[in-house]
């Protein structure tokens, strides 16, 4: 009778959540509809007076963000590892969110932190994450930071001919045996060349490490090789199969040369989904295109392509943004890495055998469902063929990355859900647009439908913004202050500012 009990309140939970999605998706969606996935975190907050409260206490645009999903992101792809037998540890890629509360609940986890910048190295210090929980991967190293991870005991991704020589010489004067990961790119995969801007190319592997590690060098008693480490752009499972498969007989060959190398560090590139449907992502992109060859009318502002120009009847080139829908993703995208071929065996196994660390860098897929960005609408302006121009409170840097747009639909909450109906406003189709003086400041480039009307002091919500959409390309200009970060926890309705927008 009790399991009876209980899977019927599942049900009406569930039944409780539809209603409450189809409710808040009803205010606002595409010509072409991108329904976002939702926590359920989001829609009571979305649903409850809470977030206009939150608004109007730390400003527009707001990002708020919860730690439950964080958490069980991580487990999830330890869990998946623990069950091959496999020595795994994530690094969780700081970059992709500033905010101090997810570097703090990545260590009480046990997590490694990845960070690409002296003060998100110092803030991680501070935080006490320890030094062997660290590793340095940015893109261009300072001698101040390097200082910085040579005596904190800090590893270092290695890139280049200048930077090894950098390290070695201020490890040497320091006189500190500092830790190393070679990171490697040029990998082979289907008779091309996976090129580039970062790492050795694979092939002149043993020339530096003879060049840099014989008899003859300093280098032997300050650098210590103990890993390798690659960084690949997008998302192929099997460019990264490709990658560990080349690399395993070079650590093969390093270890035999006593080299102590102890992992393989696989970089970040862990497929998400923003969207439950691939029917839905499929029709958007059949539209678009329809759109583009002037059969349909645009579904963008002045039918920006996304990626692809339309040439004489013919589409070019290839979308430009994330791809919102993708499968397998997070913990099943890893578990057919590890079940891979490999040698005589799989990938999992071939590790194993060889006691060999396999780490990763996630960043966006492990904040999938953490956060989102709520901002004010200020404005609604006719323009003279009917569409309209949305205002809101914030800029195209607060929610946005080097993609040409954010393809999710975002969410209208109301200010006034208890208005009749001939109290609201007319509806709209339009564009949502930002603070910024210039033409080409569109917060989505997405034409938008709006059935019941916006209003002044409602709310648009973008969903599932933690992972860089936040703080990746966020700007200061106009000397507008910086969106202001504050976690909610949804079972006692409690909000704490991070400590990144606390006054020290």
């Amino acid at each position: 009778m009790e399991s009876v009990r209980s899977d019927q309140s599942s049900k009406n939970s569930s039944l409780v959540l539809e209603d409450t999605q189809a409710m808040l998706r009803e205010y606002c969606q595409g010509l072409v509809p991108l329904p976002a996935r939702l926590e359920t975190w989001m829609l009571s907050l979305c649903s409850s007076p809470v977030l206009p409260e939150m608004v109007h206490e730390y400003g527009s645009p707001l990002n708020v963000l919860s730690l439950q999903p964080f958490q069980k992101n991580l487990n999830l792809l330890r869990e998946t590892a623990q069950a091959f037998g496999l020595d795994f540890e994530v690094y969780f890629a700081r970059k992709a969110n500033k905010c101090l509360t997810f570097v703090e609940a990545a260590s009480q986890q046990g997590c490694g932190i990845d960070t690409a910048s002296t003060n998100e190295i110092r803030q991680s210090l501070d935080l006490g994450v320890p030094a062997e929980k660290i590793i340095c991967t940015a893109a261009v190293k300072s001698e101040e930071l390097l200082h910085l991870c040579i005596n904190a005991g800090i590893t270092i991704a290695i890139d280049n001919t200048d930077e090894l020589l950098l390290t070695e010489r201020l490890a040497r004067e320091a006189k500190r045996t500092t830790k190393i990961a070679l990171r490697i790119s040029g990998f082979a995969y289907e008779g091309k060349k996976l090129n580039s801007r970062f790492g050795f190319d694979i092939a002149e592997v043993p020339s530096v490490v003879q060049r840099f590690w014989s008899q003859e060098t300093e280098t032997v008693s300050t650098l210590s090789i103990t890993g390798l480490h690659f960084h690949l752009d997008g998302y192929s499972r099997h460019q990264r199969i490709a990658a560990i498969r080349q690399l395993l007989p070079y650590i093969d060959d390093l270890r035999s040369q006593q080299h102590p190398v102890v992992f393989l560090d696989m970089g970040g590139g862990f497929p998400m989904s923003y969207l439950d449907s691939k029917a839905a992502w499929e029709r958007f992109w059949r539209e678009h295109r329809q759109a583009l060859l002037g059969n349909r009318n645009p579904l963008t502002w002045e039918n920006h392509g996304l990626g692809l120009i339309a040439d004489e009847g013919r589409l070019l080139g290839k979308p430009k943004c994330y791809p919102y829908y993708q499968s397998p993703v997070q913990q099943d995208w890893l578990q057919d890495l590890l079940q891979a071929d490999c040698e005589d065996t799989t990938i999992a196994k071939a590790l194993c055998r060889r006691k060999l660390q396999l780490r990763c860098e996630p960043g966006r897929s492990v904040l999938d469902g953490c956060g989102l960005t709520a901002a004010r609408v200020e404005f609604r302006k006719q323009r003279s063929d009917g569409s309209w121009f949305i205002g809101l409170s914030m800029n195209r840097t607060q929610c946005r990355t080097n993609s040409d747009d954010f393809l999710v639909d975002p969410l209208l909450i109301p200010v006034d859900k208890e208005k009749t109906v001939s109290e609201t406003a007319p509806a709209m189709e339009g564009y949502l647009v930002g603070a910024y003086c210039n033409e080409s400041e569109f917060l989505s480039l997405r034409r938008l439908q709006f059935p019941q009307g916006v209003s002044i002091g409602d709310l648009v919500v973008f969903p599932n913004t933690a992972g860089y959409f936040m703080h990746f390309l966020e700007s200061r200009s106009h000397q507008f202050p910086l969106a202001r970060n504050v976690f909610f926890d949804p079972e006692t309705e409690q909000v704490d500012l991070d400590p990144i927008d606390q006054e020290i």
